[in-house]
């Protein structure tokens, strides 16, 4: 997110989105999405997953803020403020998992709403915000950056596409995996307790008033 922010600051000093010098830097970006998100799906390691999550999205933010127009940017600084918070839940997701198993291994973490639905329920929501799931935030701001790629160039949608198909891929074989199948055998876990629930809640409060109110980040 940050590096998106330096994108948009240096942008006056970018050369115009016509010009031949953006092709390979776009071309990269929208490679960038599809390469994170295959090396996502044969992933066992759950953080990893979710930093390639991340780096795949980035990707997109790149590619908009290249084509220098104001939806493009718009869409761009959406999805950064709105995947800031949803990374960030999903990364204090698996911390908790790890401090109760000591292990990111997906095949260890399997099972979980069996004891935890609660922390089920916040890999839910979590998951459908990350997947870009109407009428969230990140929908929107994907909204506008696939449209912005696709006045650009009408071949991006294809690329766009199947970067879409794997997130929506790779989030759901993390969300499978880690609250679904067969609790492992020997694990004494504690309880969730109210502060998780506390610091998950302002992960995803903010992502509920935005969604309610996206002009305010317009």
């Amino acid at each position: 997110k940050l590096g998106g922010y330096g994108i948009i600051r240096v942008l006056p000093i970018c050369p115009p989105p016509n010009t031949t010098l953006i092709y390979p830097f776009m071309m990269l970006a929208l490679w960038g999405i599809i390469m994170t998100s295959l090396i996502g799906l044969r992933q066992p390691d759950l953080k990893a997953l979710i930093a390639y999550s991340s780096v795949g999205h980035m990707g997109l933010v790149i590619s908009a803020t290249l084509i220098q127009t104001h939806w493009g940017l718009s869409g761009a600084m959406l999805l950064m403020i709105a995947h800031g918070l949803t990374s960030s839940a999903l990364f204090c997701l698996a911390n908790m998992n790890y401090e109760r198993t000591h292990s990111r291994a997906l095949l260890l973490l399997q099972g979980a709403q069996i004891i935890f639905p609660l922390m089920a329920a916040w890999w839910i929501i979590a998951s459908l915000t990350n997947m870009a799931l109407p009428p969230t935030i990140n929908f929107m701001g994907e909204l506008l950056i696939l449209t912005t790629l696709m006045n650009w160039c009408p071949l991006t949608i294809i690329i766009t596409a199947i970067g879409t198909t794997l997130t929506a891929t790779y989030t759901l074989y993390m969300l499978l995996s880690t609250q679904h199948g067969k609790l492992p055998h020997g694990l004494s876990l504690p309880p969730m307790m109210t502060r998780e629930h506390l610091l998950l809640a302002l992960h995803m409060i903010p992502l509920i008033l935005i969604t309610m109110k996206p002009n305010l980040l317009f």
